[in-house]
């Protein structure tokens, strides 16, 4: 194992044999970049080469200027994003600094970490043209890339309709299609597969795959779901906190030879290898930190025994079917519900308790009365406490059934009930106090200029004093880890702090139920752990969380009950468990997280078939923990705030 040198505090990267080439088709060299009105340079002296053929991932915290150096790579900095660059970027023997973007797209395509961003066309095709076109490409080569790139991401029959129909994974192939038909031998891809479900994952690692093996391709990845990457990354790239590169190797020997050192700088694991981390803690001899379910299995059916698990590993059961057969409570009046007169009613002593949320008969349309109907007869009951996680392949219905819940678009009324309210009849300020949303895009609830006065927003307009509302923001900063950020537009964090200002404007008025959309999106292993304990935590102390997430691993691991879309219509509802270990979850199209696949595999041990979750293996490592910037009494001061 390679060993680290230095002063204290500094560590030296490390480079395991990394091909050496005459010619990159990309150099850095001590390149430092500093947004406009940042206080200091994230990345920092960064230097490194990618060659023909290579695919380089990028790690490091949020926050650590992944991002920041991938908007470099094609000229977007210094050329169009307010930043000072130091150092230099060569692309194809190009200085980026001097040269125009335009140029330098024909030798490098991007595609962002908000799909949104890059969208600016009326149609699916139309869209994948404009770059081509603008290339002055003959008509016939732009109308093949069309097709060939938006056949790869399953969209070429949807080639006529508009952007704004498609879900938001629906929206990130799309940019994915318009970068593959630019046909560059370098292409950036930042988080590209955070808004898409497991089979679209593996569409997208399919066709990148396709391009890494044909060799005249450099792919730089940034990427914090590596369950899926590993297998496609040849070399990984890690920056620390600062924004300085501290690891620099093959794959193997970063992921697996220095995990714990990843660990230490809060860096995303695949979850096999966190799992074996623990079996080895427990004692387990696994020679080799896996890196895929597959040889996670392998290593475990290789060992005559493994360690007694701590707990019983749960019971396979049915989950609950959301069907006529089912008792069904509309919450409207009899005369009201699709059901007709006669049907079973709410029982009059049914008093519905604080942060319950009861769904009846529920249709939703997109773009109004006249717009397709994309969620269809859902009966949902969240009881008070639950963690629901919504799952489902992109364009289910998930997020515009979350969205209909927490008001955030219209519903048909009677056919809400949340914290006992209707959101297609109270009012905005209302039902706020009932109810805090995060949007799967955190620019979208975006509102004021600096990150303390969006969190202060909320908070003003509900009439909170001004020295109370002072502390509050100060805490809320605090406990995200955004203090240095408060002056900062929100605009200008990074995706990860974005993301936590998000979730703070959702949490710091106390509401007692709380929904979230894609709520790890853009974060670092440390920040999602903190932001996952500190929901856990409000949940036991009695706040109801619904989650929408394309994460199965994360399901398994905090989500207390699951609730599975599928063509906008509710298939099944029931504890995580039994929804995890049933059948449901392959038939929704979706699959089994990491850990389930391995031990679900595994020949020797029957008895693991079952287990799921982290937790429910012996060891320590990984262990969730309430990290230093939120308090162990947050769930309690919370709910103190919301009874005041």
């Amino acid at each position: 194992m390679p060993s680290r040198t230095g002063s204290a505090g500094h560590r030296h990267p490390h480079a395991f044999g990394s091909p050496v080439t005459p010619a990159p088709l990309l150099r850095l060299d001590g390149v430092r970049i500093r947004h406009d009105g940042a206080d200091r340079a994230t990345p920092d002296g960064v230097s490194f080469d990618v060659a023909p053929g290579e695919v380089v991932l990028l790690l490091g915290p949020s926050g650590s200027g992944k991002s920041t150096l991938a908007l470099a790579l094609d000229g977007l900095i210094p050329h169009d994003v307010p930043a000072t660059l130091e150092g230099t970027v060569t692309l194809a023997g190009l200085d980026t600094r001097t040269t125009p973007v335009g140029a330098l797209s024909e030798h490098a395509a991007m595609v962002f970490q908000d799909p949104d961003a890059q969208i600016v066309t009326g149609t699916l095709l139309d869209e994948v043209c404009f770059a081509t076109e603008n290339q002055l490409l003959p008509l016939d080569e732009v109308l093949a890339r069309a097709q060939e790139s938006l056949t790869r991401v399953g969209l070429w029959e949807r080639r006529f309709d508009n952007p704004d129909t498609l879900s938001g994974g629906g929206r990130q192939r799309l940019a994915i299609a318009c970068a593959l038909a630019m046909r560059t031998p370098l292409l950036v891809l930042d988080e590209p597969t955070a808004n898409l479900d497991p089979a679209g994952i593996d569409e997208v690692y399919a066709v990148l795959g396709e391009l890494a093996t044909d060799g005249d391709h450099a792919i730089v990845l940034v990427e914090h779901n590596l369950d899926q990457a590993v297998g496609l990354v040849d070399r990984v790239v890690v920056l620390d906190a600062s924004g300085r590169l501290v690891l620099d190797g093959p794959v193997r020997e970063i992921l697996g030879g220095l995990a714990h050192d990843l660990l230490d700088l809060g860096v995303w694991l695949p979850v096999s290898t966190l799992a074996a981390m623990r079996l080895r803690e427990a004692g387990a001899p696994i020679p080799e930190l896996p890196l895929t379910p597959a040889e996670l299995t392998a290593a475990l059916d290789a060992l005559d025994s493994l360690p007694a698990l701590p707990a019983p590993a749960g019971r396979a059961a049915t989950p609950r079917r959301s069907s006529s057969e089912a008792y069904r409570d509309p919450v409207s009046d009899p005369a009201e519900s699709r059901y007709g007169a006669g049907a079973p009613t709410r029982p009059a002593d049914a008093v519905h308790p604080s942060g319950g949320v009861r769904v009846r008969g529920l249709d939703v349309k997109r773009g109004g009365k006249r717009g397709p109907t994309v969620v269809h007869g859902v009966d949902l009951d969240v009881e008070p406490g639950d963690f629901l996680a919504i799952v489902g392949v992109n364009g289910a219905g998930k997020s515009t059934l979350l969205q209909a819940i927490a008001g955030v678009i219209p519903a048909p009324k009677g056919r809400i009930l949340i914290d006992g309210l209707d959101p297609a009849t109270t009012d905005p300020r209302t039902l706020a106090r009932h109810v805090g949303f995060v949007f799967q895009n955190p620019e979208h609830q975006f509102i004021t200029h600096t990150a303390a006065e969006e969190l202060d927003h909320g908070l003003r307009i509900q009439g909170v004093p001004d020295d109370e509302r002072g502390a509050r923001v100060d805490a809320m900063l605090a406990r995200f880890g955004l203090e240095a950020h408060r002056e900062q537009h929100p605009f200008l964090l990074s995706g990860g702090q974005k993301r936590r200002l998000s979730v703070g404007t959702a949490l710091i008025a106390g509401a007692p139920v709380l929904a979230l959309d894609e709520p790890t999106f853009g974060q670092d292993r440390e920040r999602a752990t903190a932001l996952l304990d500190l929901l856990t935590a409000l949940n036991r102390g009695g706040t109801t969380v619904l989650v929408v997430t394309h994460d199965l691993q994360l399901v398994a691991d905090y989500a207390t009950h699951v609730a599975v879309m599928g063509g906008g219509r509710l298939l099944g509802v029931g504890p995580t468990e039994d929804v995890l270990a049933g059948a449901l979850i392959e038939e929704a199209g979706l699959r089994r997280p990491p850990l389930a696949r391995a031990t679900a595999a595994l020949g020797r041990h029957p008895e693991w078939h079952t287990v799921t979750r982290l937790a429910q293996l012996p060891g320590r490592v990984d262990e969730p923990h309430p990290p230093a910037e939120f308090p162990a009494d947050l769930a309690e001061a919370t709910a103190a705030e919301r009874l005041a």
